[in-house]
């Protein structure tokens, strides 16, 4: 699996720079038929998206759904809920670890 140390200075996640990304960048070119450079992109993203752990996503649905003026009664079962069918397969975590990981 690709891992996502940082993001390098063209903006791409530096897992780019592994061999196995850039097979998987050509295997979505060709299947495809996407220009490589989006296919770098579509993989860039993808990767980005499963490289996010527990602590990022919860912050990022929290402020998500705090936008959509929802409240955090509704908010923190939501989250743990969707946590559950996350590719990292979080622990369960109560609306305290929750509410912790948003504000400290």
């Amino acid at each position: 699996m690709l891992k996502i140390a940082a993001i390098n200075d063209t903006g791409e996640p530096t897992a780019m720079n592994d061999p196995d990304a850039h097979d998987l960048v050509r295997h979505v070119a060709a299947s495809t038929g996407l220009p490589e450079a989006t296919a770098r992109r579509v993989v860039a993203d993808i990767t980005a998206y499963f490289g996010e752990t527990v602590d990022e996503f919860v912050k990022r649905r929290h402020a998500e759904l705090k936008d959509r003026n929802r409240k955090n009664e509704e908010i923190w079962p939501l989250i743990a809920a969707e946590l559950g069918s996350r590719r990292f397969g979080a622990p369960e975590l109560s609306e305290r670890q929750l509410r912790r990981m948003v504000y400290g």
